[in-house]
């Protein structure tokens, strides 16, 4: 690893601390839920310490502070200009997506998205009591794109869809091009777009990050959550230019008590947003290495399974087709075999199932760890097949 100002190599234990990760389940390394494995920001970490400090933990307000350090940052990095009336906190970004479902669709509605994807999308929308409709991403020549057509014919059909950019779990940006065509067509077919971002700053060194633009129909989810380690904070954002859905969307979150702030939170976002930049750049590169270590050991040790090439999030997507194997009958192998977690690709749509999930956000340690036993099971089942 190259030299790095901030600690991104020792493995820090973290079973028995009630973490999701590594103690809800008794595998040796689980490399799926997407947490990192990286000691956070010293930022953040002298942040919540000077909080804790204080011997009282009552209810919390949000200060004008989190908006101002939300509204800098997307200024600074993307262009993006944001206006404090324009945003309203939320607990996260999978319950704003929830309250958005109750308040903007009815029982029983279409709700599109783009499969493979983040599987908490198909709960959301089935545990709403809505219905679940697919337009399938196109996979071809080890790349994903969208059908265009297949979007025009069901955007139709639909009060709302929600867009996963970068997308959970090809781990691809969306282009300006394509932003630009989705938006015409929620437009034309009057449909609502929530945009979830959450993974917005984990690019690959170099890559540029395209947003969705403002739009009246556009409601925008972001959180520090992915890029700075943070999710047990339970933060997050939604951005709407048009107010009109922006007070449905506060009233509904206001009903479903997911709008009261952490009392840690707004001091580990603006220490994030305000303080560990330098970081994050740092982390950025240390996930592209790991990506070339996963991209070079697949090429000379496992050929059988390909990368599917990315440029965003820490989680790889490996095309596991050539085994012939159902993705749960796979990870579940590599489970027992070899105490190795990797997400099985139906998870997240059933055109996924040829695909495993990796979470590569780790020291190299585990990473190189969690190759070699992803060999020796491989090699296993192999050998169990003949």
């Amino acid at each position: 690893m190259k030299n790095t100002k901030y600690d991104f190599e020792t493995v820090i234990e973290r079973n028995n601390t009630n973490c999701l990760k590594w103690d809800l389940f008794d595998d040796d390394l689980p490399m799926w839920v997407a947490d990192m494995d990286f000691r956070v920001a010293p930022a953040i970490e002298k942040a919540i310490q000077t909080r804790a400090a204080h011997p009282i933990y009552g209810y919390t307000v949000v200060p004008d502070g989190l908006f101002e350090s939300y509204i800098n940052w997307w200024d600074r990095r993307y262009g993006l200009k944001m206006k404090k009336d324009d945003m309203a906190y939320s607990m996260g970004v999978m319950p704003s997506i929830s309250s958005m479902i109750r308040c903007l669709t009815d029982v029983g509605d279409e709700i599109l998205i783009q499969t493979p994807v983040y599987h908490v999308f198909f709960y959301v929308i089935e545990d709403n009591n809505r219905k679940v409709l697919e337009n399938e991403l196109i996979y071809e020549n080890g790349e994903y794109r969208i059908d265009f057509d297949d979007l025009d014919e069901k955007l139709s059909r639909v009060k709302m869809m929600i867009l996963c950019n970068p997308h959970n779990p090809v781990g691809k940006i969306w282009s300006k091009e394509d932003l630009d065509l989705i938006g015409k067509l929620c437009k034309k077919h009057d449909v609502i777009l929530i945009s979830d971002e959450i993974h917005c700053d984990l690019t690959d060194p170099g890559v540029k990050y395209n947003h969705f633009k403002p739009m009246n129909n556009v409601i925008r989810c972001l959180s520090p959550s992915k890029s700075f380690n943070v999710a047990g904070f339970q933060s997050s954002i939604v951005h709407a230019t048009n107010s009109e859905l922006l007070d449905k969307v506060k009233t509904q979150m206001h009903i479903d008590n997911s709008s009261s702030c952490n009392v840690f939170a707004s001091a580990a976002v603006m220490a994030a947003y305000d303080e560990s930049e330098e970081w994050l750049e740092e982390l950025k590169e240390v996930l592209y290495e790991n990506k070339q270590i996963v991209k070079e050991y697949l090429a000379s040790e496992l050929p059988v399974i390909k990368l599917v090439e990315c440029d965003a999030t820490y989680l790889l997507w490996l095309d596991c087709s050539a085994l012939n194997v159902s993705s749960k009958v796979l990870s579940g192998f590599l489970r027992s075999n070899q105490g190795l977690f990797l997400s099985a690709g139906i998870d997240f749509g059933k055109n996924g199932d040829n695909f495993l999930r990796m979470n590569i956000a780790c020291p190299q340690e585990l990473l190189r760890d969690g190759l070699g036993r992803l060999k020796a099971g491989i090699t296993a089942l192999t050998i169990i097949k003949r």
